[in-house]
Order: C-alpha cells, then structure tokens, then sequence
C-alpha cells in the first residue's frame, strides 16, 4: 500500500496543474481525491494553507480587475458569517458524515457543470435576498469543506461580471477566507502538526502552476474540464457510497 500522505501529493500537483490551466479550484480537486485516502480534517490544514499561497499571489497580481463594491458589500460579508458557522459545526460532524456531505456536494457540482457545458442558455435574473442566501450557503460550505466555489459561483451566475473580473474577485476571496481559517486552525491545534505536510508539498504546487501556465496555452480548456468534472463525479459518489 502506498503512503496516503504520498498519494496526496500526486493529488495536490494534479491539482494545481489544472488550476493553473482552467482555474478550476484546487483545493476542491485536491479534498475530492484526498478524502479518499485521508480524514477530511486532516486534510483541510494543510490544503486551506497552501491555497493561501496562490490565492495571495494571484490576488496581488490581478489585483487591478476585483470588484471591491461586490466584495466588500455582498460576498464577504455572507461567506465570512458562512464561514465560522460552517467551522464551527465541523466539531459535531463525524468524518463519515463530512465525506457523504462533501461527496453529494461535488457530485451536484460536477453534473450541473457538464450539463450547462451542453447548453447556451443565459443564466435568468435570481432576486437579492435569494443570493445573499446562496452565499451564505457557500460560506457554510467552505467553513465545513474549505471548498465553497461551487456554491459560490452558483450564486454569481446571474452577475454582470466578466469572466476576468470574477476571477479576480474570486480569488480575493478564497485568499481573505482560507487567512481566516488557518488562524482557526492555529487557535485549534490543528496547523502546527500540517507545517511539515505543507512545507513539504510547496515545490509540488511550483511546479504544478508553471506546468499549468505552459499547458494552458497548448491544451484545449474544454477536454479537460469534461475530464475533471466526470472525475469529480466519480470521486463524489465513492465519497458519499463509502461513507
């Protein structure tokens, strides 16, 4: 049998290379296979801390193209109460129950992704209070799973952001929320024992985003995102069987 700490760094760079080459969340990739072989709150430590790094690169680098009134005035505030709502529940959840919830969770993502890849219809106009519920929902997500995109995006779809803005602004997200979370995991315990793990996979995530950038321009995008969401599909439904 191979190390389960080993095999996760083959998940991180598989990661981080697609990452970089579709912008597809990391940490949901690496948590959906990782949870295979590892307890989610094992996980979550280290992955949470090493998002920090290219969510804070990126943030600084795209920094010109956030859009600061939605950040600061509808998503923050939502996925920041999300947040520690959703951290603070995990406690109370078994890690079968967080696997069975994180797996149905990625199932619905991926299918809803693929079939939205199969049709043009324009997302229709959803009422405020609704989505600041979706965001909500999100935050509640990430504080559970680190992995609130999925939701996230959902609840954005209907925005009048371009696909570079959103990007941006995503992305300042996850820097701001995964900052909060590795502080709660230092306040817990539960980063000082991942240090090692995370100092240890910082060449693979490097190395996974130059990989991803040379790609990025000689790959088709589509073809690998069909790949990646019936992979998550997969992965979800293992997840949400064997828990």
């Amino acid at each position: 049998m191979l190390d389960p700490w080993l095999l996760l760094g083959v998940f991180i760079f598989l990661a981080y290379t697609l990452e970089a080459m579709t912008g597809f969340g990391s940490v949901v990739i690496a948590l959906s296979l990782g949870a295979l072989v590892l307890p989610i709150k094992d996980l979550l430590p280290v992955l949470v801390t090493l998002n920090i790094f290219m969510s804070g690169y990126l943030s600084w680098k795209l920094r010109g193209l956030i859009d600061r009134r939605l950040l600061l005035g509808l998503i923050l505030p939502g996925m920041l109460i999300g947040t520690l709502l959703g951290f603070g529940l995990s406690p109370w959840l078994s890690d079968g129950a967080l696997k069975q919830g994180f797996g149905v969770l990625i199932v619905w993502f991926a299918l809803r992704e693929l079939l939205r890849m199969g049709q043009s219809k324009p997302a229709g106009r959803t009422p405020r209070w609704m989505t600041r519920l979706q965001i909500g929902a999100a935050g509640i997500s990430h504080g559970l799973f680190a992995s609130g995109g999925p939701l996230l995006v959902y609840a954005l779809a209907a925005t009048e952001l371009d696909k570079a803005r959103l990007r941006a602004t995503l992305v300042c997200v996850w820097f701001s929320l995964n900052s909060v979370l590795t502080l709660a995991f230092l306040a817990k315990g539960s980063l000082t024992p991942a240090l090692p793990h995370v100092a240890s996979y910082l060449p693979l995530l490097a190395i996974g985003v130059l990989l991803g950038e040379h790609l990025h321009h000689r790959v088709a995008e589509q073809h690998f995102r069909i790949g990646i969401y019936v992979l998550l599909c997969v992965t979800g439904a293992l997840l949400a069987w064997r828990a």
